[in-house]
């Protein structure tokens, strides 16, 4: 013990006892103040359970109802690959929150994303093909219709097939092309260009307004007729294609996501497909969805998407400005997909799709 200018140890300069209520006190607060304090694990609660819940709902979509619910299962499917997006954003959060537990629940969506779409990152072509197709929305309000069909023309497809004609635009399509592709068939709004002969071409009706009719203009004023069937005649043998311009989905207050004309038009097309002559068969598009949406199984489960086999990265086609989504398709059944790509844009809201093909 110390003395204090001369004074007995404990005791203060008075005589009297130094008391250390002020030191427990002090070690009192201090304490309580660690304990309320949120540890690493415990902050961010919050940023955590979104995390976790992130990651089920990318597990389990395709439990998600759509009975019920508008559409929401495939709602969330169309964009399914942009949940991704969501682990920055959260992962930044979790910095700012200087929380342990956010960063270990990004585990779960980030492995679920990367088993869903991992796949699709890196490029999975390969020399080879011994036919081109490409397909194209070429939007009825295209205000240059003869420069799309150059800059198409200039890719040099075998065979190209073309959607949402109009009855003027078409007649531009036939005689911008026809230098190139010396055989063509066109059925409503939707037709196939071809270097090859073409033969025992039949239309396909996909369309059904039931009481939800769609109410945009443009497909008011397009016919039922918006999908066909063809052979190109190959020197492999024949080649079945299909050229299908599905019916248009919306969301809204009342239905949700509304896809009741597309779904239709689906089950149509699968139907078709599986009716089609010979083993060989190819699909061609504008089927409005991705082929994550449990809505086209009937034509998944026929067909392979040659994007998923031999693209580079998702090849996204819509809306061509900044395109969001795949809903430009290029199905197969009997050949091998060598490569799929994404061409620029040519004047069109939708961007234009092809792939190489072999036997």
């Amino acid at each position: 013990m110390t003395q204090v200018d001369g004074a007995p140890a404990g005791q203060d300069g008075t005589g009297r006892r130094a008391s250390g209520g002020g030191t427990w006190r002090r070690r009192v607060r201090r304490t309580l103040r660690a304990a309320l304090r949120p540890a690493p694990w415990r902050r961010g609660p919050l940023l955590a359970a979104t995390a976790l819940l992130l990651g089920l709902l990318m597990l389990l979509h395709a439990r998600i109802p759509n009975r019920g619910t508008g559409n929401l299962g495939s709602l969330l499917e169309t964009f399914l690959p942009w949940s991704g997006l969501c682990v920055p954003v959260l992962l930044a959060g979790a910095l700012w929150r200087r929380s342990a537990s956010v960063p270990v629940a990004l585990l779960l969506p980030v492995a679920v994303w990367l088993n869903l779409f991992g796949g699709l990152l890196g490029d999975r072509s390969h020399p080879g093909g011994d036919l081109t197709v490409a397909e194209q929305n070429v939007d009825a309000d295209n205000p240059d219709p003869a420069a799309t069909a150059r800059d198409l023309a200039a890719t040099g497809t075998d065979v190209l097939a073309l959607v949402e004609l109009t009855t003027q635009a078409t007649d531009t399509y036939e005689k911008e092309l026809a230098k190139a592709y010396p055989y063509h068939a066109v059925q409503g709004t939707v037709g196939l260009w071809s270097k090859l002969p073409l033969t025992d071409t039949q239309p396909i009706d996909v369309m059904n307004y039931g009481p939800l009719a769609d109410t945009r203009a443009g497909d008011r004023e397009m016919p039922s007729n918006r999908a066909l069937r063809t052979t190109v005649a190959t020197d492999h043998g024949p080649l079945t294609v299909f050229v299908a311009h599905l019916g248009s989905v919306r969301v809204n207050p009342r239905a949700g996501f509304w896809t009741g004309s597309r779904d239709i038009g689906v089950q149509a097309l699968g139907k078709a497909v599986a009716a089609a002559p010979g083993e060989r068969v190819v699909l061609l598009g504008d089927l409005n969805g991705t082929m994550d949406d449990r809505a086209f199984a009937g034509l998944t489960s026929q067909l392979r998407s040659a994007q998923d086999v031999a693209g580079d990265g998702f090849g996204f086609s819509w809306p061509a400005g900044f395109p969001m989504a795949r809903i430009d398709q290029i199905l197969v059944r009997g050949v091998k997909p060598d490569s799929s790509s994404v061409l620029p844009a040519n004047g069109s809201d939708h961007r234009a799709v092809t792939a190489a093909i072999s036997w």
